[in-house]
């Protein structure tokens, strides 16, 4: 590892928090972390980094280092980019993240695609639950459902996320016909929690065109979308899901649409976010491949629920 690559790790160091954590993600031993940092220290003079049992911190003047290392990350980048955007044929590593079940669904068939049409790209998928900070972990592109609250980062639309309310045959048996607000919230649900997430609260339209909300019922929480599906498959609870989530469990009978005259609103919509306005043109070509897989007006996703069209009026998407 040469000095610009241990300024770089420094960067790494004070970003992620320890060592530890930057071991992790490079897959490397942490006294190898250790042992860079420090030679980084002797060749510099000074002492960057503040250590104790429990923590880290930087000095003075590793804090002035460290912003040495962000302008270098970002000349690298930059310059990495423009070239990027000269070859005749797309190349080099494109590193994507997205949320887990959307990763495996579609964004690996879109690799698989990409990869076949442009062999010179190299793609490094990862797949979590949570929101990725695109820039300071060095990807390239991810995908999520709403605009970023990060205003630096470009976004461009990808496919609407619609909601809707299945049980399955033998829970409307057991219930009887759910056709109020007021059963609705009643009856057992299975609800997706994550730490910091709690979606048990959905919007619709009342006849009068008000916005009104109503509650799940939560006898079961989960942090795997896919579990939501199978709980309510099960039988003993009703779920609100994305259209996204179901695959053969409507068209199979296992789940029914329910309320399916309430208006409404979408989930939301599911956008590529890239760091740079003028990206390397291999971004841009996998958001095409992946819409291509997709499917431009209407998600493919949505033909898994027979005439999904004319239940749960839709509401603009957010």
């Amino acid at each position: 590892m040469d000095f610009s690559n241990r300024l770089l790790l420094l960067l790494e160091v004070t970003e992620l928090g320890s060592f530890t954590n930057v071991a992790e993600q490079r897959n490397l031993d942490r006294s190898v972390i250790s042992k860079q940092i420090s030679r980084l220290e002797e060749e510099l003079g000074v002492r960057l980094l503040n250590r104790t049992t429990r923590s880290l911190s930087l000095t003075a003047a590793g804090n002035e280092m460290a912003n040495q290392a962000k302008q270098l990350r970002d000349l690298l980048s930059n310059t990495y980019r423009l070239a990027q955007n000269y070859h005749s044929e797309p190349r080099g590593l494109l590193k994507i993240t997205s949320s887990m079940m959307f990763g495996r669904q579609y964004v690996q068939d879109a690799i698989s695609v990409f990869q076949h049409q442009y062999p010179e790209v190299k793609c490094e998928l990862r797949l979590e639950d949570r929101v990725v900070d695109i820039v300071q972990e060095g990807f390239d592109i991810g995908f999520r459902i709403g605009k970023p609250k990060n205003s630096t980062l470009i976004s461009r639309k990808i496919a609407r996320s619609r909601l809707l309310i299945v049980a399955s045959p033998a829970f409307i048996q057991q219930h009887g016909t759910i056709d109020s607000i007021e059963m609705l919230e009643s009856l057992p649900a299975t609800v997706y929690s994550a730490p910091g997430l709690f979606i048990d609260k959905f919007g619709y339209l009342d006849e009068d065109g008000s916005e009104q909300h109503f509650q799940l019922n939560a006898a079961y929480t989960v942090n795997d979308v896919e579990m939501v599906v199978k709980s309510a498959v099960a039988g003993n609870t009703l779920a609100v899901v994305t259209a996204q989530m179901i695959q053969n469990e409507v068209i199979e009978g296992k789940l029914l649409p329910i309320m399916t005259h309430l208006n409404l609103e979408d989930f939301g919509t599911f956008y590529a976010v890239y760091p740079h306005r003028d990206a390397p043109i291999k971004t841009k070509l996998f958001i095409d491949v992946l819409k291509s897989v997709i499917g431009d007006e209407q998600p493919v996703w949505e033909q898994n629920i027979p005439g999904f069209d004319t239940l749960y009026t839709q509401v603009t998407s957010r």
